[in-house]
């Protein structure tokens, strides 16, 4: 049985909940100047998704921590352009991520995992392998069209050979997304397409997973072995490893029921400023995991994309809506036109409606609407408070 260290610190529920804040983005003035690449690395990993309600689930993240940064602008911050040096890299985090550039060196344990134990649901024909590699060599970068197909039916998943074949490629790390056109990947090989300082795979396994728990609990302020793990999916064996020398401190959170630690920078400076009053993508790293989400805010949530229909309770894509540092309600939009819909909008009382509108609106003229409109209400009586706040925020 592992003992575990006594903690330096107790924190109460809202000062961890304050530092997680701030450690995520929402609390202070935004560091403007590093802007959108500056997010990035901050948090150390953006997750990508195909759904695109608002926007993507990419540009959502900068757009709840900066405002109304132009989209273009996100997408010119992620992607090499030209003879541009890459600024990220695409991998599997937490989940399909684009991480800094900066962190190439640290998933060399899960390229290797990968080398050894693949698992894989496609059948990968003779040869495909290699012939991609040469492609590649010779011609790249290219998109899995490029390569031949991304896709041998109309299904989905139905991918050709040579998108297995690069996408397996991608995984061992002899070949890279550092760029997309239109939503496609563009594949390089790695040799050519990583600045040479960071191509290498020199870190052993405990040294990679030291760097990620210090990373995931500066991105994170403070969190449990599970919160720490859950950032880049790391098993919890593979914490407990490394915990002891990651640099983060041990400390006892009020109403938390597990041992916690902290990043060290978080706790020397209280965190102070302005709260950001946003819509979350339920992607967002700040509600990542459910049960954390819940020990922090006192707020349930789950992406209900994926659920059918006639089972759901807020909505295809419900966006939290954060304000002075908590979770006050939830939004289901959709655009039509120039006009933001809320098709359905669950607030926690009335004192939320004010919040609720003035992040509807911010985000419909962020995405170049000019109206927002509400079609129902979770509470029927909230409506018409809503409803005046939003004409006002409107005027």
């Amino acid at each position: 049985m592992t003992t575990l260290p006594r903690p330096s610190t107790d924190l109460s529920a809202a000062e961890a909940r304050r530092i997680v804040l701030r450690a995520q983005g929402f609390l202070g003035a935004p560091d403007r100047r590093s802007g959108v690449r500056g997010v990035l690395r901050h948090l150390g990993a953006v997750q990508l998704d195909t759904i695109s309600v608002l926007a993507r689930s990419h540009e959502l993240i900068p757009y709840a921590r900066l405002g109304a940064v132009g989209r273009a602008a996100v997408e010119d911050a992620y992607w090499k352009s030209g003879a541009e040096p890459p600024r990220a890299f695409e991998y599997w985090s937490h989940a399909a991520c684009l991480l800094p550039i900066e962190e190439w060196p640290h998933f060399a344990f899960r390229r290797r995992a990968y080398r050894a134990r693949p698992h894989w649901h496609h059948d990968l024909p003779d040869g495909a392998y290699e012939q991609v590699v040469k492609q590649l060599r010779a011609q790249g970068p290219l998109t899995a069209s490029d390569l031949g197909g991304a896709k041998r039916t109309s299904e989905w998943w139905d991918w050709s050979g040579a998108k297995v074949a690069v996408e397996r490629a991608l995984m061992y790390g002899e070949v890279v997304c550092v760029e997309r056109r239109g939503w496609k990947r563009v594949y390089d090989l790695a040799e050519r397409a990583i600045p040479e300082a960071l191509l290498h795979d020199e870190l052993d396994d405990a040294e990679c997973l030291r760097r990620l728990v210090r990373l995931a609990g500066r991105s994170l302020g403070v969190g449990t072995r599970a919160d720490l793990a859950d950032y880049h999916r790391l098993k919890g064996e593979q914490v407990d490893a490394v915990i002891a020398d990651s640099g983060l401190v041990p400390v006892a959170v009020e109403g938390w029921s597990k041992p916690a630690w902290a990043d060290p920078e978080a706790l020397a400076t209280p965190p102070r400023g302005r709260h950001r009053t946003t819509l979350l993508s339920p992607f967002d790293s700040l509600v990542w995991e459910r049960a954390r989400t819940e020990r922090i805010f006192g707020f349930t949530h789950r992406l209900e994309a994926y659920v059918p229909k006639p089972k759901r309770v807020h909505g295809y894509f419900a966006m939290p809506v954060l304000a002075g540092g908590r979770l006050v309600g939830r939004v289901d939009p959709a655009r039509e036109g120039r006009t933001l819909v809320a098709k359905q909008i669950t607030l926690d009382g009335p004192r939320a409606a004010p919040a609720v509108a003035r992040a509807l609106v911010e985000a419909a003229g962020w995405v170049d609407c000019t109206d927002v409109r509400v079609e129902r209400v979770e509470a029927p009586e909230l409506r018409g408070p809503l409803t005046a706040e939003l004409s006002r925020a409107l005027a």
